[in-house]
């Protein structure tokens, strides 16, 4: 089957099946009512049409972040996992290395290619913008994706219409595929 074959397949299951999401920010500075990253990734993610299930605001502590990441794992209708914050190089920022090491497929063209858009438009700066993205398997063997971003209103845009949303529904039927 080639690439374009696979995406048709998976632009046909999704059709009638959503994507079924859930959202995390990690932040120690914001609030339910200041969290304007996560609002436009759940704005985006709905207007596409995708089911957000699960959304929480967790600080940008290892164990909170793996333990939401868990929570996601632990909910068999939860197709991606996607996280705002924590993507920077302060002491605190730690949603990549957790994202890391849960991950048994890492999708590195997802990262790079982020960093390349955010060169592009903020200039070399771009390149402390870190992000990953991958595949974490459940206990049972099947795959949930999982996407982290900066949490940033502009990188939360950036991330999901120019590579979330393209890519999730065939990344969806890959990772469902028995």
């Amino acid at each position: 089957m080639s690439a374009h074959d696979h995406e048709e397949a998976a632009a046909r299951h999704h059709r009638d099946a959503p994507i079924e999401l859930m959202l995390v920010t990690v932040s120690d500075s914001r609030t339910p009512e200041t969290d304007q990253g996560g609002d436009r990734l759940q704005a985006l993610v709905m207007n596409a049409g995708h089911l957000v299930r699960n959304r929480q605001l967790v600080p940008d502590d290892a164990d909170a972040i793996r333990g939401s990441i868990t929570t996601g794992l632990e909910d068999a209708s939860i197709q991606a996992i996607l996280l705002t914050g924590g993507t920077g190089i302060s002491p605190r920022d730690g949603t990549v290395e957790v994202v890391r090491s849960m991950i048994a497929v890492e999708l590195e063209g997802y990262g790079e290619r982020f960093r390349a858009i955010s060169v592009e438009s903020i200039g070399i700066a771009g390149l402390l913008s870190r992000a990953c993205g991958g595949v974490i398997r459940r206990t049972d063997g099947s795959g949930v994706l999982v996407f982290s971003m900066p949490g940033s209103v502009n990188a939360v845009e950036t991330a999901t219409t120019e590579l979330i949303l393209p890519l999730i529904a065939h990344a969806a039927w890959e990772v469902g595929r028995r």
